[in-house]
């Protein structure tokens, strides 16, 4: 059902500290802590002896204390301590350890085989270090739907005509067609969009008047990264040919998608932009845009997602479900080969 042999989005950095956190990814209980020194560490969330969750026990030093009967493991998963029988550390009492990097702000757990855990390999934010660049503090929901759902909303330009009017909409979004590029790390599906009016969530951020030429770039990466670039520069400037003018606007939208199981996933996501790197004004009004739009995003995901879970009558697919129909193809061979 997964991918497991690949870094995904565990939360906010910030969000984990010296205390236990329990959370479900990828249908398998861990608990999260930090060591003493801000190392994070992400174990099994059970003791082996009767499973008791080790997030209901007690943070002592580096280690985890479980809370029925004492076995404590450290951040590897082995047990260093059996007050019960102190001379007779039992064998088997080991618990599954992953492998966890901060980066980005961001949190990454490695789901699969501890020894293919290639830190190199976490999925690069472009300009994240750049001072001119400006973002958001982003955001983070659970959202009771498949992430499969998530990914094709977020392959899918054409929804926000309906989904989204007062924000991501505008001219030329609801019938221009779409080009579909199969890349190594995803699916790509963009257009340009000529000579209209900014959409509502871009009218006050662009830095020039009157129409633009618009380019949605809605790409998916595996396991399930969604990276938006919208571009907008003043009308008869852009195009897929033409270099970028002093004016144009770049915005990015990185959308992180995390099963916790088949029926929930965690949806974390930021914007990046190539303009106003301290105006927290102007972050806090994207992110606010943001929030409404994803909420609105949220609330028709869930219908779908119960809707094909329960449907009496046989689903349709559209022109417009090209990029998601061969992303899901891509990454069920990539699912298949982890399995053989």
């Amino acid at each position: 059902m997964f991918l497991r042999n690949t870094w995904y989005v565990a939360g906010w950095s910030k969000d984990y500290d010296r205390s236990l956190k329990a959370e479900t990814l990828l249908g398998e209980n861990i608990v999260f802590y930090r060591t003493q020194d801000g190392v994070p560490v992400a174990l099994e969330d059970a003791c082996p002896h009767r499973k008791l969750p080790l997030s209901k026990g007690n943070l002592k030093g580096d280690t985890v204390e479980c809370g029925y009967h004492g076995l404590t493991f450290d951040c590897r998963g082995a047990c260093v301590a059996s007050p019960t029988q102190p001379d007779l550390l039992p064998k088997k009492a080991i618990v599954k350890s992953y492998p966890v990097v901060d980066r980005y702000r961001l949190l990454w757990i490695w789901m699969g085989d501890p020894e293919k855990a290639d830190p190199d390999t976490i999925f690069p934010i472009e300009n994240f270090d750049d001072p001119t660049w400006g973002y958001t503090d982003g955001g983070e929901l659970e959202i009771g739907c498949n992430y499969l759902w998530i990914v094709d909303n977020l392959l899918d330009p054409s929804h926000v005509a309906w989904v989204h009017v007062t924000s991501f909409a505008g001219g030329g979004t609801d019938g221009t067609p779409l080009d579909v590029e199969k890349t190594d790390r995803g699916v790509v599906v963009s257009r340009w969009i000529y000579d209209q009016p900014a959409s509502p969530y871009y009218a006050g951020l662009v830095k020039f008047e009157g129409n633009c030429d618009r380019k949605q770039h809605y790409e998916m990466c595996f396991p399930a990264i969604g990276l938006n670039r919208s571009i907008y520069t003043p009308a008869g400037t852009g195009g897929p040919d033409k270099p970028p003018v002093e004016k144009t606007y770049v915005n990015i939208s990185y959308n992180f998608m995390t099963p916790i199981d088949a029926d929930r996933s965690k949806y974390i996501w930021f914007q990046h932009r190539n303009t106003d790197p301290d105006d927290k004004a102007v972050s806090e009004q994207m992110n606010a845009g943001a929030v409404m739009a994803f909420n609105e995003d949220r609330e028709v995901l869930e219908a779908v997602h119960e809707g094909m879970k329960h449907k009496a009558t046989p689903n349709i697919d559209l022109g417009l479900d090209a990029g998601a129909k061969l992303f899901r193809r891509a990454l069920d061979k990539r699912i298949e080969a982890e399995r053989e």
